[in-house]
């Protein structure tokens, strides 16, 4: 909004301009509706006339249909009273408004359809006496028929039989109305053939086709293009989230969302959507909103899931049942006041098709993040159910507690379940210990719940936790006569302790000498601990190699190997002679990982070879997964991408047979895409990975998942798979700890700048260019990363150029250059520069041409600090491209000579082309852009074509034909115009 009000008529032009760029909502309409107030001022009527039009495109485009036809009565009166003040272009513009007056009038049910029928009238009156072809005013009249429910077919006769003419609705929005005519009458081929220019992009508008697309997509489902409706989907929501003047595009993409299994996905857009509940002011709009809205809450309830918590009405907290029923009532009150006024029961009648709907599919992937109602359940457990092998636990209270110290014992996967459940039941208020020597005193059994949750904190690395809850078991286990037990839960919070992460340049230092000193007291534990049963001696050994093989992880330090393999010895040795199963195998797995991180990996082929033999001779069979994971890891450090797609493939189906955090999947997950993407299967890749992200979210890894989410939206973005991977961030964006500013800023930055660029790629520059601005505003503040802002604003710069913001994209390149100066970006920051001197150029010709040259000298400095680094660039070279854009631009700029002096510069340090040269593109591009100017704009085209000509000759004795292709196309121009 204007902070001051015009104070000229040329300030209210300027202000009129900006308010345009806004997106409608209420923002733009209040500035709108001071912009009015300030014109009143003027002695001029036409500045009033434009902040009216103004005013009435936000009321019309913002949904608030009350307003727009009391502000087009006042610009009706202005046209009466003084008509000279229209030149032909605002005649034109109110002609074509009668149109808006119309669909604001149907949108309102108070509005009698007398009166309707009253301003139709009008319009054609006044069409007629201005000498204005009546096809609009027939195509309001069939949508009124259609809307009040009674027989179209004259109506829709008397309309699209008509020759369209300069006031006829666009292309795009006749399509849709015929198509819809089509739909109405059952025949959904015919209506997809009527909308195939919209729905492939061959025509739109403000509306379209957003419009089309929503109404398309259960058409789309019921002819079998599940494919094409799934894309469509994506692109339409788009286009119509958050927008209030479309609240029923949004309602329909929610019943879509209901009847193809996307349920979940359906109340994720409702939250997005919430604020429509209360922004949209026109009733036919909330009709078709709140029909779609009800559409799906009456499938999630039906699912059985009428209690989870639904977004809906500000004030108060829904459930979906809840909101349900407020909406129904709502909804059913809306038809009838549309009924009472058209005098039928055509709003009643639609109402009910649509919630007779039965689903169409039960599940279509409609994104890379799918999604059940279970996931979205706020008591759901952060791991899946258990798998179909996990054991039955007994009812009996001493049973299940002698179960879960003897899986315990095992290692079993099936041990966490028994202890979630004996903590459930101890923390009963009618809790009873048994009396029975067997299971010992309750302090023993609060000792190993400890000991189990301490186990689970460190799993989820949140050592300081472990560690604390390792001490205070083993405390309880010293109040319970258990000092074994005591002496393995110090051993367990000295590695816990070891592992909190430190600050600084020296943390590596620092968390090796932790680790060693953790041994250390390890092994006097060890010497001072009596009574040690088998099993807890071979756990203490494997703790003690633990302790080592992490040191080992920290440093890559050789002369730390020798250590780990000693200890690890040890626990093999141990562990085979008391029989020891699990710590056999934990010390073959420990001993072929340290190989790994040691470099031999045949070495350690050989180990996870042996061990996988023993496993499924001798078990145990849950550790089968996990090493056939490390298998497929070392595989794919042997580039044996092939082997390693097998191991893992097998790993994942291997884990199924197990509980689910018994096994890292979102690891197996991550290899597997890895391996994928090794072996040329892309699609695939991205499966996985979005599999990968959905499994360490389940286990509370929520920073893993969301690298992992913003890895598999950029592939899908490389993939060009662009709605994919914009539908994927904006979920991953609303996620309740992202939208509540509690996870990590730079990594929400990458999110959104993956984003960003992916609007950019899908052509919507106006929603790129506003998050690259808003990336590059908070980069801004990032003092310990400047290379980013660098970046960042870089390409910030470069879209506002697009945008023909050359003033903002100047203050944006400034920014740039001056992070580049504390930390250089050089390759990022010539491309840059380069392009903006090209897109001003392009864009404003010769007027144009001194802010490109000075990107370019700003491009030329970065080049020379490049070389003064000895920085070599990843792609063309700095130097060779500059000259080539001083080419191109001073073309633009019609200063050929300079241009063709420039080009000749670039060609001279790119050199001949060779055989194998991967520069020859790029030459053949300077010859061809040379020999252009030279023969078509300096009109020489004796030497352009001996240039090209030669290099024709060169470059196809080089074999390489395909780059000559386009200097044949311009040097037989260049003959045919002699």
């Amino acid at each position: 909004m204007p902070t001051t009000a015009p104070q000229t008529t040329d300030e209210l032009y300027q202000a009129l301009q900006e308010n345009d760029r806004r997106p409608y909502g209420r923002t733009r309409t209040v500035t709108a509706e001071e912009l009015v107030d300030a014109a009143e001022q003027f002695d001029e009527p036409v500045p009033l006339v434009h902040a009216l039009l103004e005013l009435q495109e936000a009321y019309t485009y913002g949904s608030e249909p009350r307003k727009s036809p009391v502000v087009f009565a006042r610009l009706l009166t202005l046209f009466d009273e003084q008509p000279d003040v229209f030149d032909e272009r605002l005649r034109h513009m109110l002609f074509w408004r009668f149109k808006w007056v119309a669909n604001a009038l149907r949108a309102l049910p108070e509005v009698p359809l007398a009166s309707m029928r009253q301003w139709l009238t009008e319009m054609r009156d006044r069409y007629e006496k201005a000498g204005l072809g009546l096809q609009p005013y027939y195509s309001q009249a069939y949508q009124l028929a259609s809307h009040v429910g009674e027989d179209t077919s004259l109506a829709y006769e008397l309309w699209a039989g008509r020759t369209r003419t300069r006031l006829s609705d666009c292309e795009a929005c006749e399509i849709c109305e015929r198509a819809l005519y089509h739909l109405s009458a059952g025949d959904d081929e015919r209506a997809l053939r009527a909308w195939e220019p919209v729905l492939a992009g061959k025509e739109s508008c403000q509306e379209e086709p957003a419009r089309s697309l929503s109404y398309a997509l259960l058409p789309l489902l019921r002819t079998g293009r599940t494919d094409q409706a799934r894309e469509l989907h994506l692109v339409g929501y788009r286009g119509c989230r958050r927008n209030p003047s479309m609240s029923g595009e949004v309602g329909r993409h929610l019943e879509f969302c209901a009847l193809t299994g996307n349920e979940a996905r359906g109340l994720e857009l409702l939250a997005e959507n919430r604020g429509l509940f209360d922004e949209v002011d026109s009733p036919l709009d909330l009709f078709d909103f709140l029909t779609g809205v009800e559409v799906l809450l009456q499938r999630v309830e039906l699912l059985g899931h009428g209690e989870l918590p639904a977004a809906g009405y500000a004030g108060r907290t829904w459930t979906v049942a809840g909101l349900r029923a407020e909406v129904r009532t709502r909804a059913d009150d809306l038809a009838t006041r549309f009924d009472d006024r058209n005098g039928t029961t055509a709003h009643t009648d639609r109402r009910k098709a649509r919630l007779d709907r039965a689903p169409l599919l039960d599940a279509l992937e409609l994104t890379l993040r799918t999604r059940t109602l279970d996931d979205v359940t706020p008591a759901a457990p952060v791991t899946a159910p258990a798998a179909p092998t996990a054991a039955a636990l007994p009812d009996d209270l001493t049973e299940l507690i002698l179960q879960a110290r003897t899986l315990e014992e095992q290692g079993h996967p099936d041990a966490p379940a028994c202890w979630t459940r004996l903590r459930t039941r101890v923390a009963a208020r009618d809790y009873t210990h048994p009396d029975d020597p067997a299971v010992g005193p309750l302090v023993r059994l609060r000792a190993d719940l400890l000991a189990d949750e301490a186990g689970r904190a460190g799993e989820k690395d949140e050592f300081a936790d472990a560690a604390a809850l390792h001490e205070e078991a083993a405390a309880l286990y010293d109040d319970a006569g258990e000092p074994a037990h005591a002496a393995l839960a110090r051993a367990g919070a000295l590695l816990a302790t070891a592992e909190i992460a430190t600050e600084g340049a020296d943390a590596a230092e620092a968390k090796a000498a932790a680790l060693t000193a953790a041994h250390a007291s390890m092994v006097h534990l060890h010497e001072q601990t009596s009574g040690l049963a088998p099993y807890q001696e071979a756990r203490l050994l494997r703790l003690r190699a633990t302790a080592l093989a992490l040191r080992l992880q920290t440093t890559g330090s050789e002369e730390h190997v020798a250590p780990v393999l000693a200890e690890v010895e040890l626990l093999h040795t141990f562990a085979t002679l008391h029989d020891v199963e699990t710590q056999i195998s934990g010390a073959l797995l420990l001993r072929a990982s340290t190989y790994a991180i040691s470099g031999d990996l045949p070495a350690a082929v050989t180990e996870i070879d042996a061990l996988l033999d023993r496993l499924t001779a001798h078990g145990p069979a849950w550790h089968l997964p996990r090493t056939l994971g490390l298998r497929g890891r070392l595989h794919l450090g042997l580039q044996d991408a092939q082997a390693a797609h097998a191991d893992l493939t097998e790993g994942l189906r291997r884990a199924a047979d197990w509980p689910a955090d018994t096994v890292d999947t979102a690891r197996l997950h991550g290899d597997l895409a890895q391996a994928c993407m090794h072996l040329g299967r892309p699609d695939e890749a991205l499966r996985h990975l979005t599999r990968s992200a959905e499994q360490d979210l389940r286990r509370g890894s929520r920073t893993d998942a969301f690298c992992t989410y913003g890895n598999a939206a950029q592939l899908s973005l490389d993939l060009g798979r662009v709605e994919d991977c914009i539908a994927l961030l904006d979920s991953v964006l609303a996620e309740p700890d992202i939208a509540a500013g509690e996870v990590d800023d730079r990594l929400v930055a990458q999110l959104r700048l993956t984003r960003a660029r992916a609007l950019h790629t899908g052509e919507d520059l106006k929603a790129a260019t506003a998050e690259f601005v808003a990336l590059a505003a908070e980069s801004a503040g990032w003092e310990d990363d400047r290379g980013s802002h660098a970046m960042i604003a870089a390409e910030t710069a470069v879209l506002l150029g697009e945008s023909g913001e050359f003033g903002r994209a100047r203050e944006a390149a400034d920014q740039a250059l001056a992070a580049h100066a504390e930390a250089p970006r050089y390759e990022h920051l010539s491309n840059g520069l380069r392009e903006l001197a090209r897109l001003q150029a392009q864009q404003q010709g010769p007027d144009g041409l001194p802010g490109a040259l000075a990107y370019l000298d700003d491009a030329g400095r970065v080049a020379d600090e490049a070389r003064a680094a000895g920085y070599e660039a990843h792609g063309r070279s700095l130097d060779t491209a500059l000259a080539y854009e001083h080419g191109r631009v001073n073309a633009y700029a019609g200063a050929y000579e300079d241009a063709l002096a420039a080009l000749d510069k670039a060609l001279a340090l790119l050199g001949e082309p060779g055989p194998e040269d991967d520069r020859a593109g790029e030459w053949a591009e300077c010859v061809r852009l040379a020999g252009a100017v030279e023969g078509i704009y300096l009109e020489r085209p004796v030497p352009a074509l001996t240039r090209l000509d030669a290099a024709v000759s060169r470059l196809t004795a080089l074999g390489h034909t395909e780059e000559t292709e386009p200097l044949t196309s311009l040097a037989a121009r260049l003959r045919d115009e002699e």
